[in-house]
């Protein structure tokens, strides 16, 4: 039967006990990871949110205590008492190995059910069933850990930006539907019949009313909702530290940035962090790393070949050059015998799903030399594709063609990534930190034959491309900037539009017509008759920050109750029908399910 905490206090998480506790009277609490039952011995070990303490039982224990212990198994939740004494077998594998409790008084606060699976770290368990019991996993002290460091990171952005003068403002989670992006999700008014609200994809439109009011440091820890496909990195709902300025440049936004991200380093990893961080233009990082996110931990940049190949016969290359594409390379070191022709042809078909058409390949193996294109070039050509490859013996090169350089580029981005990955040449150690800056303004989109904002219609251009809006967009630059840790951006933001004239500009541009653009937008443009000051700013993702900072693989592993990609939550079994009182309240009827397939 359950026993009551009736005077009893905690005094002492499980962890924190030391030898320089020895001889106090402690009372502690938490789950049993284990009891070991030697007959005239039983040990538990006590675990809670801090750690393990061993809790000793012998035969100079009060005998009802003693049969007690005997009764307890795997997370049963105790509160026990007694005193801390040195341990005769010590345990160098945990903090308080050198410690015991010699226990006075035991409690059996609950008892538990076999769990489905260990509560232990590297459990081995699949994804799907830790979902499910999702309460349990988070018992495992790695998750534990995860979720105290995501605390410590929060905690760290409000001291910083409360330092840096900035106020904390919450904005609305039921705004207006503005479609210009990733899908909303709808929220139905009751009030309303047939109108709804959206959950926020992100602040954006408050914070620079906030702006505008006045309030000119702004930051909040702020939910954000994206009806989109989900990856590792991704969910529907998501944290971001969000903050905004007036009367900035782009280098004043990204100072205070870098000031956090060197603040959360040091007080949560202990890690200093060399700041100002390197700056690479958008341009710069699609040629050299196919990827405007790009790892800096190894090499294997990109290389284009094309100047060799300008005068080729073999028309694969030829096409791709004359059409106004490109010829380019990536060369891995030193791996030519352990990359067999059926690993190369499988890369083969990975590249395709970035829209290139194959994978041309030489591999300088030690046995001999093999190659899918080389025979259809001169002596000249291939000595100058090698050359500007830096091929040596042992190496393997990798050549993409097209007539679209974006297609290339892709490619050969994410084939560097997974190469790396593959052969262990990433360096787990380092932490490469940097800012992609001068993003292109706009990318045209083939699906809707015409120009899309690459990162929100609101985005300020460069002043010297103020021009080219309407005459050749595809080549203006705005003033937005990423931070990208490890190959994962983990943050952006820009210089904001504070003109209504410039901003109408920006949304003929984007073929929104000014019937659309005051439906949608125009409490923002509206307000800009006011006096709109300079402002910009950027937002945090604070669960993929927190994933990359603990070199987590999933971004699940650094929230509590995540979703999987389905959007489902396998623990409460969301989404779930509701009953047809709800419905009808609402005015709103559903279409049959589509059969399962």
């Amino acid at each position: 039967m359950a026993e009551f905490m009736t005077g009893m206090k905690r005094t002492h998480y499980c962890g924190v006990l030391r030898s320089s506790d020895e001889g106090k009277k402690v009372t502690v609490c938490g789950w049993a990871q284990r009891q070991r039952d030697l007959g005239q011995l039983v040990f538990i070990d006590l675990r809670d949110r801090t750690g393990i303490v061993q809790l000793a039982f012998n035969d100079k224990t009060d005998r009802d205590v003693f049969k007690k212990a005997s009764s307890v198994r795997a997370e049963y939740v105790l509160a026990a008492k007694g005193t801390v004494r040195e341990r005769s077998n010590k345990n160098p594998e945990i903090p308080t190995g050198d410690i015991e409790i010699a226990v006075t008084e035991l409690r059996i606060l609950n008892e538990s059910e076999t769990p489905p699976f260990a509560i232990e770290c590297n459990s081995g368990v699949n994804e799907e069933l830790r979902l499910k019991y999702r309460y349990l996993d988070l018992r495992r002290p790695d998750l534990q850990a995860n979720i105290i460091k995501r605390h410590q990171v929060v905690k760290v952005a409000h001291d910083y930006f409360d330092s840096n003068g900035f106020l904390e403002i919450e904005t609305p989670d039921l705004i207006k539907s503005t479609p210009e992006g990733a899908r909303d999700y709808l929220v139905p008014s009751r009030l309303f019949p047939g109108e709804f609200f959206a959950l926020p994809q992100s602040p954006q439109l408050y914070k620079q009313l906030l702006m505008l009011s006045g309030f000119d440091r702004y930051m909040q820890v702020a939910r954000c909702f994206r009806d989109e496909d989900l990856r590792a990195d991704r969910q529907p709902e998501f944290t971001q530290l969000d903050f905004e300025m007036s009367f900035v440049t782009q280098d004043d936004v990204m100072e205070i940035a870098e000031g956090f991200i060197k603040e959360a380093y040091k007080k949560v990893q202990g890690v200093d962090i060399k700041t100002p961080l390197p700056r690479m233009k958008w341009d710069d990082a699609m040629s050299r790393f196919g990827s405007d996110k790009p790892d800096l931990r190894f090499g294997m940049e990109l290389k284009d070949v094309s100047g060799a190949l300008k005068s080729t016969q073999f028309r694969v290359f030829a096409g791709a050059i004359s059409a106004g594409g490109s010829v380019r390379g990536i060369n891995l070191k030193g791996q030519a015998d352990k990359l067999s022709r059926k690993d190369i042809d499988k890369l083969g078909g990975w590249v395709k799903s970035y829209g290139a058409k194959g994978l041309a390949w030489t591999r300088l193996a030690s046995a001999g030399e093999t190659s899918s294109y080389e025979k259809f070039l001169s002596p000249e050509e291939v000595k100058g594709v090698r050359a500007s490859l830096g091929a040596e013996k042992g190496d393997v090169l990798f050549l993409v063609a097209s007539d679209e350089n974006k297609v290339v580029v892709d490619s050969l981005g994410a084939l560097r990534c997974e190469l790396a990955r593959r052969f262990g040449l990433i360096d787990k150690n380092k932490i490469s930190l940097l800012w992609i800056t001068d993003f292109p303004m706009f990318e045209f989109s083939k699906e809707e034959n015409r120009f899309m904002a690459m990162h929100h219609p609101f985005t300020m251009p460069r002043e010297e491309d103020l021009g080219k809006l309407e005459s050749d967009p595809a080549h203006v630059y705005a003033l937005a900037y990423d931070m990208v840790l490890n190959g994962n951006e983990i943050g952006g933001g820009s210089i904001r539009i504070n003109n209504r004239k410039l901003q109408q500009r920006i949304f003929k541009a984007l073929q929104i017509t000014p019937e659309q653009a005051e439906k949608r937008f125009g409490f923002l443009t509206n307000a800009f008759r006011y006096g709109a000051p300079p402002h910009g700013g950027m937002a945090f993702g604070l669960d993929r920050l927190v994933m990359v900072m603990l070199g987590c693989g999933s971004i699940r592993d650094v929230i509590a109750f995540p979703k999987v990609s389905s959007s489902a939550e396998l623990m409460s079994d969301a989404p779930t029908d509701v009953d047809e009182q709800q419905l009808n309240e609402l005015g709103i009827s559903t279409l049959p399910k589509k059969p399962q397939a």
